[in-house]
């Protein structure tokens, strides 16, 4: 026990000894370390630049050894449109309040506004990124936080921008209030898990809000997705929780709310979807809980495509979209809808447990027919249809059977 009380002291003393020995160094343009890379040349490990506003006109910026970068009015940190800005190869860095804008594009490197190569313990916060290309790029990194930055693109084609934050091969990141607006994608993450993605707003990206490949057990949750080609896309990732948050005008001939491809044991709970061209689009996707979902004014509320099985969709208000549920197989594949409320339902409730006291079949014939012909949406809202599905739900024969919600909600679920 003294061994253990006299070691901790020791550790103690030492970090406090070095703690002590950190300086803060001043950046400004009319002082005598008048740029950012003769200021980390003269650092030393864990000194604090405070850079004051100006405009420094640099690039290629590499920190080599754990530093605190601290702007003061919005220092400006430009790379002209022609390198990447800064790029951070030592553990403990933190970057805040500066703003770093005009990476070169390039069509070779991935160049970035901050990228960070193979560290921990990265602290990024309260930034403006603008024209970034990459704005934020985490490669191979651990246990590090981007929070609360701007991310200000200006993309038009997919080839020639590039995301607003990306992680690849990363594990443990936070990525909480930031805003990422015109990119490709806003929030983009590949190859990483265990991460949390909370309170963003992804909006205008011309590709997807937020994007999943290959990534597993990460939880996104309260984030904004809005008026992006597709909100999400999640992809051939496994145990994902998706919570509370908001997917709204993702409008478009082949946009999505959700997108799910080839996941599995995930859950989607607590969300609103309004909006959307589609709000949730599954194809591959096994074993996904969806419950306590607000789907509302939707093109398509679901879509069920291939190889979709045991999934399970329970306690969801389904609100005057276009088409309810559409899927491309008579076998409903162990799909289950349990105790929705659906606001096409025309079934009563006699016996008054809130349970309707028919089964709702959310698939018409004419969203069969629509998907895989496109054209006839004319025909929407027709005597000719309306009766075509009528007919469909007496004597089905088009439209799987089974796919049914045996318990509809009669009142909006809480």
């Amino acid at each position: 026990m003294t061994f253990r009380i006299y070691f901790s002291l020791f550790i103690f003393i030492l970090f406090s000894s070095l703690v002590s020995r950190a300086e803060i160094i001043e950046v400004c343009e009319s002082c005598s370390i008048n740029s950012i890379k003769k200021a980390i040349n003269v650092a030393s490990p864990h000194d604090t630049l405070l850079i004051d506003g100006g405009h420094y006109k640099e690039g290629n910026i590499i920190v080599d050894k754990p530093l605190a970068l601290i702007g003061k009015n919005w220092p400006i940190i430009d790379g002209e449109d022609e390198t990447e800005i800064f790029t951070i190869e030592a553990d403990s860095v933190t970057m805040m309040n500066l703003q770093v804008q005009n990476v070169g594009i390039s069509y070779v490197k991935d160049r970035a506004a901050i990228k960070v190569e193979t560290q921990k313990y990265i602290h990024i916060e309260n930034n403006r990124i603008i024209n970034g290309f990459f704005g934020i790029y985490l490669v191979r990194s651990r246990y590090s936080v981007i929070r609360n930055n701007k991310v200000f693109g200006n993309a038009v084609f997919e080839a020639s921008s590039g995301n607003a934050i990306q992680l690849w091969y990363c594990k443990d990141i936070l990525i909480e209030d930031n805003e990422c607006t015109k990119h490709r994608d806003g929030i983009y993450i590949e190859f990483s898990d265990r991460c949390k993605i909370s309170n963003n707003l992804s909006i205008k990206n011309i590709r997807y809000g937020l994007h999943f490949m290959f990534s597993d057990s990460n939880l996104y949750y309260k984030n904004t997705f809005e008026k992006n080609k597709a909100g999400v896309a999640v992809m051939y990732s496994s145990y994902i929780h998706m919570d509370g948050n908001t997917f709204k005008d993702n409008w478009g001939s082949a946009s999505y709310g959700l997108l799910l491809k080839e996941i599995k044991d995930s859950e989607l709970e607590n969300n609103v979807f309004i909006g959307n061209t589609v709000a949730i689009y599954s194809e591959g996707t096994v074993r996904l809980k969806v419950d306590h979902n607000r789907i509302e004014s939707n093109g398509w509320a679901v879509i069920i495509r291939g190889s979709s099985e045991m999934n399970v969709f329970t306690n969801n208000n389904f609100l005057s979209n276009t088409f309810e549920v559409s899927s491309g197989s008579k076998n409903n594949m162990g799909n289950r809808f349990s105790e929705n409320y659906w606001s096409e339902y025309n079934g009563y409730d006699l016996d008054k447990d809130g349970i309707g006291d028919i089964p709702h079949n959310p698939i018409s014939l004419f969203s069969y027919i629509v998907q895989n012909n496109p054209t006839t949406i004319i025909l929407l809202r027709s005597l000719f249809i309306d009766l075509l599905n009528l007919a469909e739900k007496i004597t089905p024969v088009l439209t799987p059977i089974t796919l049914v919600d045996e318990k509809p909600s009669i009142e909006l679920n809480q």
